[in-house]
């Protein structure tokens, strides 16, 4: 019996069980199970007569969906690496990642010849473009070498001969499979080194509490690079299911889609959550066949907890912790989320977590430490980045062991469950207390007429760090300053009320959709 391994030996296991079952779908384009292993194993081909070899990296610039998808699965059947790329990223980041990744070849769009000219300018040598969408006629760049999409699927050989051909190519899932580059909000982008072992024992996971099925249809709204957006694709191909891809740009759109592809699955954010809030109902859309729905990125507020489940009272809502270096690391039980809706959870399977203090202690029930996980999903570090993976990547108990140390403030209640405070470089210190971000919002949250918000610490003089809360009026709401001052001096302690209250029309967001607190730090009061 086939027993899958790899990352993309489990596209060749479910295209042999459901050959003509539809994996992907974008727009008006279909591609079946079949089709997809066979365009994948083409493309592979393809590369290694190109000259990548096992072990090299291979940059993903792409907007579309299908094409992305190819494109990673042929990179791993080649014995490469694949590194996907937001399709937004100006060419100052592109060049940073082709140089840090040490990548051979990229994969990218002709639309995208001005951005990818301008990063090939500041990567001399580098050796092999493909171009998608560019016919024969292919940009000019200081790329050594350039090839057409198209021509990567010419036959060289008859099906049987290619697969027999890119199968034979030897990995181990101890290969890496990919380089996850986080946002870098606060600095360059880090690459979250990803073993094959890692990523699919990070969806095994997922998709055992998850308990998704063949017959599940996933509608991804995400972007292919942030890891919640990719490892829907994953997951959907290790358990056969069916992959719809939309754009968030259109909600309207992607609820129609929903009732129209009998969806069973849609993955959120809270800024998703933000906007299908503003909705007052959901009447006008058939959403029958939702059977869950899903957030991570970040914590959603327990105000939007509970109005998430009035508004679709039949999905299991799973609500989720995790981070780009382990995948995935909490799960609250959907049957949990309406008597503790403020927590994330307890660990995954196959997953343990602990809340240490400084001195690596386990703290009691109640007390605040930093989360850290032990398990086959920890990452094995950061790309060319030694000392900040030792930072984050620390010895465990057993020899040989790696535990990441997460950065995130937690507190355990006497059940287990857990609960998440902020970043340790979030949490704020003021008048001697130490102040958790989230909580703050949480309750916020629930303040008639707020659509979103977000808290943080600036410095003070007097205070050491002062709150600042930045404010969205849900449509129609008109809210002021001292509203806002007498909410919080009902619910808040005293060293807890915020100095600076600042409305805006809508607060900075990631690529990835999470609120931008870097971004938030450099706005100023008005004079």
């Amino acid at each position: 019996m086939f027993n899958p391994t790899l990352v993309h030996e489990y596209l060749r296991w479910s295209a042999r069980r459901f050959p003509e079952k539809v994996a992907l779908v974008s727009g008006k384009e279909r591609m079946t199970y079949r089709v997809l292993d066979r365009r994948s194993d083409l493309l592979a081909d393809g590369l290694v007569r190109s000259g990548v070899r096992r072990h090299d990296r291979v940059v993903i610039f792409l907007d579309t969906y299908i094409e992305s998808v190819v494109s990673l699965y042929g990179i791993l059947k080649a014995g490469g690496v694949f590194v996907m790329l937001n399709g937004s990223l100006k060419s100052k980041k592109l060049a940073y990642i082709l140089k840090d990744s040490g990548a051979t070849t990229l994969i990218t769009h002709a639309g995208k010849a001005r951005v990818v000219r301008e990063a090939l300018d500041e990567v001399p040598g580098f050796r092999h473009t493909v171009w998608v969408g560019a016919g024969k006629s292919f940009p000019e760049t200081s790329c050594a070498f350039s090839q057409g999409w198209d021509a990567q699927f010419e036959d060289h050989g008859t099906p049987g001969e290619i697969s027999a051909a890119v199968a034979a190519i030897r990995s181990i899932d101890q290969d890496l499979a990919a380089l996850i580059y986080t946002s870098g909000s606060t600095g360059e982008p880090k690459g979250v080194i990803s073993s094959h072992h890692n990523m699919v024992s990070a969806a095994r996971s997922i998709i055992q509490y998850i308990q998704n099925t063949p017959d599940d249809i996933i509608v991804d709204v995400l972007p292919l690079s942030f890891d919640y957006g990719l490892y829907q694709v994953l997951m959907s191909v290790m358990f056969g299911g069916t992959v719809v891809f939309e754009s968030f740009v259109y909600p309207v759109q992607v609820l129609q889609c929903i009732g129209r592809e009998r969806v069973t699955g849609f993955p959120i954010v809270p800024t998703i959550a933000a906007f299908l809030l503003k909705l007052e109902s959901l009447s006008g859309f058939d959403l029958s066949s939702l059977r869950y729905l899903t957030n991570t990125g970040a914590a959603l507020p327990v105000e939007h907890i509970r109005r998430l489940r009035a508004l679709f009272p039949t999905a299991r809502l799973y609500s989720m912790f995790g981070l780009t270096e382990c995948k995935r690391t909490l799960y609250l039980p959907p049957e949990e989320v309406d008597r503790i809706p403020a927590s994330v959870g307890k660990a995954i399977p196959n997953c343990e977590v602990f809340v240490l203090d400084e001195e690596g202690r386990e703290v009691s029930p109640g007390e605040v430490g930093e989360l850290v996980i032990r398990g086959s999903n920890v990452m094995r570090g950061y790309w060319n980045a030694p000392e900040l993976t030792a930072k984050a990547y620390r010895p465990g108990k057993l020899p040989n062991e790696t535990w990441l140390y997460s950065g995130d403030y937690f507190r355990r209640d006497e059940e287990g469950f857990l609960y998440f405070l902020g970043r340790k470089d979030d949490m704020i210190k003021t008048k001697g207390e130490r102040v958790s971000p989230k909580e703050m919002e949480n309750a916020l949250s629930g303040m008639p007429g707020i659509a979103e918000v977000a808290v943080i610490g600036v410095p003070d003089e007097v205070l050491g760090q002062a709150i600042k809360i930045f404010l969205v009026a849900a449509p129609g709401k008109s809210l002021t300053e001292k509203d806002v001052m007498r909410f919080c001096s009902e619910n808040f302690e005293s060293f807890m009320l915020p100095k600076h209250v600042v409305f805006l029309e809508e607060l900075p967001k990631s690529a990835h959709g999470k609120i931008d607190k870097s971004a938030l730090k450099q706005v100023t009061l008005p004079a």
